[in-house]
């Protein structure tokens, strides 16, 4: 006893231990060491379709899964520091999409850069590594791509966390995305020129900052990182392209609401309130077609990961618990 005493005081401050984190959120009696040894992530790829997907993997392979899709400038990277809170008690994995991370990133003339062709693809991934049922994990680009898969396949979700993703007219209100619905309408050069400036770093470490509480909780790895990538040679005419596609998310709403009210899928909403791009006038109308979700509305902004992994890992913790069973 003595031994492990010292162990985790050691553990805690060098940094290390996250039992405590654990602990808040419900999770069984567990020594460091075998938290540890779930909470390891390994490195993947996959080829799907030709194309080479990359994910982050943790935890059991016979635990309830969950998919976890990533947004726009992103990549799996954004849930570096959710995984290690799941992983104990959850199969967790998070795949980069095409043009993102360390997928493969075709150019415009080799892949059709749409929503449709993600959504499809992102399906077929988790055929590829064996998932045929699982919780999904949705943030901004990762809600049109999550939501075509559980409309094609209802019956592979076994619930949703929504973490300021849109699914609603409401969500599209902000000055954001003006200049985009003007590119939905006329897509011109003129009006990619508009966007470019979304594309470079200034934008980006915004999306990161922008609504954030305590600018030191938020690491500028993530905005170098996101940059570093989207600054490779054809990888911006990949956005635009996608900043193109993303006018055919709103005809597919109803689709989604309907998906929502025919099938009840256990929902827990987690959105940083102060968000500019996705703000809570998205989040609140999920409740009109799905009234027993949960909601929280949390001090921070658009990457509210950045700020609250461990809150939101709290409540997913206890939210999938009550409503995802071992076998489900």
């Amino acid at each position: 006893m003595a031994t492990q005493r010292y162990l985790l005081a050691a553990l805690t401050v060098m940094g290390l231990s996250i039992l405590p984190q654990l602990a808040h959120a419900g999770a069984p009696a567990a020594t460091s060491q075998n938290v540890a040894a779930q909470a390891v992530v390994s490195y993947h790829t996959v080829k799907v379709d030709g194309i080479n997907i990359f994910y982050r993997e943790a935890g059991p392979k016979d635990a309830p899964a969950i998919l976890l899709l990533h947004g726009f400038p992103t990549s799996s990277q954004m849930f570096r520091n959710l995984i290690p809170l799941l992983a104990d008690r959850y199969h967790v994995i998070a795949p980069d999409y095409p043009g993102y991370g360390q997928s493969d990133m075709p150019t415009v003339d080799k892949f059709t850069y749409s929503f449709d062709n993600l959504g499809a693809l992102m399906g077929k991934f988790t055929e590829a590594v064996g998932l045929s049922r699982y919780a999904l994990y949705v943030q901004d680009y990762g809600a049109p791509v999550g939501y075509r898969i559980a409309v094609a396949h209802p019956e592979r979700v076994s619930a949703i966390v929504v973490q300021n993703g849109n699914a609603y007219d409401e969500g599209l209100a902000s000055e954001f995305w003006n200049p985009v619905k003007e590119y939905w309408a006329n897509k011109t050069p003129a009006n990619a020129d508009k966007l470019r400036p979304i594309l470079e770093l200034t934008a980006t470490k915004w999306q990161y900052t922008e609504g954030a509480r305590d600018l030191q909780r938020v690491s500028p790895d993530a905005w170098t990182v996101d940059q570093a990538y989207m600054d490779r040679p054809g990888n911006k005419e990949i956005q635009l392209e996608l900043f193109y596609s993303y006018g055919s998310n709103p005809p597919h709403y109803p689709a989604w609401q309907a998906y929502f009210r025919k099938h009840q899928p256990p929902m827990l909403i987690v959105w940083g309130k102060n968000d500019k791009i996705f703000p809570p006038t998205g989040a609140h109308p999920y409740l009109r077609d799905l009234p027993k979700a949960e909601l929280h509305l949390l001090n921070t902004g658009h990457f509210a990961l950045e700020e609250d992994s461990a809150t939101i890992g709290s409540l997913m913790r206890t939210f999938l618990q009550k409503n995802v069973k071992p076998g489900k």
